[in-house]
């Protein structure tokens, strides 16, 4: 053999090589930044009675997106909705209640699989919620995975869980929370208290914890990073830490402005608390409670949700730090967002999520870091935006393709949403929500699938011209002087829908 032939063949081989492994390391490291149950509006930059400092700065340094909402109001369908790029409906994942896809039918790669397949070290830390499998269930391209409490859900394959490294921290934990109720949503878990628990016995410690470690010990310095972090709150229970409640003086925390009426009227809410005892009934608990509160009571349930946020948000200044030293926000997209929003006692005293009012489907979205255009840097976008956009916004900037024509857009390029779509089906029958800036469309039936008998006579509608009623209080739909604007709204989601769903499960060339 022609020994001068075989070194340069090396010799080509290892330029080729080293090519690509400098390509690889040149892609943006991706940093996402997550919580749960979080309001559009509870973050500083939206709202100055919260202190978010490390949140403010990435939206002073990237884009805030003003009018960004869920594809559901509610854990399990947002999440899969948005780590798939897909709408809850052509997952076939609607509800908390619904049973994930098994790792071996999802219509495309999750976030993580992508991004581990375009060479990305991946690494997540806390929440998913993928929802429950027949099957077992892997990490889905998670190469480190820490989920925290095996109660949020257990993934095969994952490394570390609270409940195995540190039962007597969890024990602690949950003895503090032990009467707040389903998903510590209770009247208890709503009432807020200064939590007399270890911060890395809460489970968001622990989380925030293995995160950090990983960052001064694990990082690859071959492939560019995937840092998932998704945090359990503010989501109740409203315990917390007393040094992030001592942040915060009651007197200067607004009480929540309640409406004219003392019923519901006949909304899509109304109809769910007609056929849901679960949640009529808790939202029967909550009115008796907080309608006897006086005002300053009251304020304390809103100001330990903000005390949560700030806990969190230091978290998140924590992680940034050690990025920032660790060389990798030189070259960044750094996400942050939540799955949806809080009523926080709005409409006479309800809580949680379950609806498509403002509060609850609306959620913060920050682009920031390297990656973001310079002249964008410190921008507020105005356009509807959803959460499924980040799945081709992330393809993009890792230089991969989506698999399968999905509703969202690239936020960094110049389209834009007519309009933001959710859906809500918690009681069994579906209701539909389409939002631009100025109003909002909402169509439900308002009886039982099963004795609608597919009648167009059971739809009935909402509509909100939310300039002048950011509450959501008139209810215009049947207003004639509001005719061409309901039409125009009607047609926009019907277009979105027919769209969106013959686009699926075609995949892309």
């Amino acid at each position: 053999m022609n020994f001068k032939i075989l070194g340069v063949i090396v010799l080509a081989f290892s330029i080729f090589i080293g090519k690509a492994q400098q390509s690889l390391i040149e892609k943006p490291n991706i940093i996402f930044l997550m919580t749960d149950q979080q309001r559009w509006d509870a973050i500083g930059i939206n709202n100055p009675h919260i202190k978010t400092p490390n949140l403010d700065r990435l939206a002073q340094q990237g884009i805030l997106f003003k009018h960004a909402t869920c594809q559901a109001p509610m854990c399990t369908p947002s999440r899969n909705s948005m780590m798939f790029g897909l709408y809850p409906s052509q997952l076939g994942i609607r509800t908390n209640g619904s049973h994930a896809l098994n790792d071996t039918d999802m219509p495309c790669d999750p976030l993580p699989e992508m991004l581990r397949k375009a060479g990305y070290q991946t690494a997540g830390f806390g929440k998913t919620h993928w929802g429950v499998t027949a099957q077992p269930m892997g990490t889905r391209g998670f190469e480190t995975r820490v989920v925290g409490a095996k109660e949020v859900g257990i993934e095969t394959g994952a490394n570390q869980y609270q409940d195995d490294e540190d039962p007597e921290g969890l024990a602690t934990y949950r003895k503090e929370v032990a009467d707040y109720g389903p998903g510590e949503e209770g009247v208890p878990g709503y009432s807020g208290i200064s939590s007399e628990v270890p911060d890395n016995d809460h489970r968001d410690g622990y989380v925030a914890k293995k995160c950090l470690s990983f960052l001064d010990n694990e990082l690859d310095p071959s492939r560019p990073l995937f840092l998932y972090l998704s945090f359990l709150k503010p989501h109740a229970g409203l315990n917390v830490p007393k040094r992030f409640v001592d942040m915060y003086d009651i007197n200067e925390i607004p009480d929540t402005e309640q409406p004219p009426w003392s019923e519901e009227p006949e909304t899509h809410l109304a109809y769910i608390d007609r056929t849901n005892k679960f949640h009529a009934d808790r939202h029967k608990a909550w009115a008796e409670a907080w309608s006897k509160m006086t005002p300053l009571k009251r304020r304390q349930t809103t100001l330990h949700y903000y005390a949560n946020c700030s806990w969190l948000d230091d978290y998140f200044g924590q992680v940034l730090e050690k990025l920032e030293k660790a060389g990798r926000l030189k070259n960044s997209l750094i996400v942050f967002t939540s799955d949806h929003g809080e009523m926080l006692g709005e409409r006479n005293y309800r809580f949680t999520k379950y609806c498509l009012y403002e509060s609850s489907v609306r959620v913060p979205i920050l682009l920031s870091g390297s990656v973001v255009p310079e002249v964008l840097r410190g921008t507020i976008d105005k356009h509807p935006t959803e959460l499924v956009d980040l799945y081709p916004t992330i393809a993009k900037v890792a230089g991969t393709k989506q698999q399968l024509r999905s509703p969202g857009l690239d936020l960094l390029s110049d389209h834009k949403h007519k309009g933001s779509y959710c859906e809500l089906h918690e009681s069994g029958s579906p209701a539909y929500m389409w939002r631009t800036e100025k109003w909002k469309l909402i169509l439900f039936v308002d009886n039982p699938l099963d004795e609608a008998n597919f009648s167009t006579d059971q739809i009935k509608g909402e509509l909100y011209d939310l300039g002048n009623d950011p509450h959501e209080w008139e209810n215009l739909y049947s207003n004639n002087k509001c005719q061409k604007i309901r039409e125009q709204l009607k047609t926009e989601l019907l277009e979105n829908l027919a769209i969106t769903f013959s686009g699926f499960p075609m995949r892309k060339e």
